[in-house]
């Protein structure tokens, strides 16, 4: 179940029921003539709105399985949040630093599962990793050995197969950190280093 503030303080402590349908769900976002996708998310029933996207997704004993996020506009009763184990070394941030500042690599990437999204590609085959889509221009990949195409399959040793698993890493690290990257090129194997940027 979900609870929040819809539509603005008049409506606070709203408390919906939230049926999980899916978890690692990936969905097409679109703004400003720009898409991408998010992934690995928990698909739920839960209303979603104003306000309350940012609330928690809870079981009934209190215990957070996500956060609320987004929902589909089209239709009723299809939302997502996101897990809550990508969210805790936010958490853990705040209560030892009070504060957060996000790292960075500077690339968008997508899972395994999402490349057939790519303009209808379907002739990528690779078993574990994350593809890289594309690297922010003057980021902290630019001007490294990375590129776009290359498969990450590890950072700092920890295996990679979807971008919670690079997410929830990299927000253990502050910026100016180095990280070590594992990366497949076809046949060819590297290993790249890239100091982490702010986000």
């Amino acid at each position: 179940m979900p609870f929040g503030n819809p539509i603005g303080f008049e409506f606070r402590r709203t408390v919906t029921s939230g049926i999980i349908s899916a978890k690692n769900r990936t969905i097409k976002i679109e703004e400003t003539d720009k898409s991408s996708y998010m992934t690995d998310l928990i698909q739920t029933d839960a209303t979603i709105n104003p306000g309350n996207s940012g609330g928690p997704l809870i079981y009934p004993n209190g215990e957070v399985l996500g956060i609320n996020t987004v929902k589909i506009s089209s239709a009723e009763g299809i939302g997502f949040a996101v897990p809550i184990n990508i969210i805790k070394p936010i958490i853990e941030s705040f209560k030892t630093t009070g504060s957060f500042e996000e790292a960075t690599i500077g690339i968008y990437a997508y899972d395994k599962e999402v490349i057939p999204y790519l303009n209808g590609s379907t002739d990528m085959n690779f078993e574990k990793g994350i593809y890289v889509a594309q690297i922010t221009k003057n980021g902290p990949a630019d001007n490294t050995e990375l590129k776009e195409g290359d498969i990450i399959t590890n950072i700092d040793n920890i295996p990679l197969n979807t971008m919670n698993d690079l997410r929830q890493y990299i927000y253990q690290k502050k910026p100016n950190d180095e990280v070590v990257l594992k990366v497949t090129r076809g046949k060819i194997y590297k290993e790249i280093k890239i100091i982490l940027g702010k986000k």
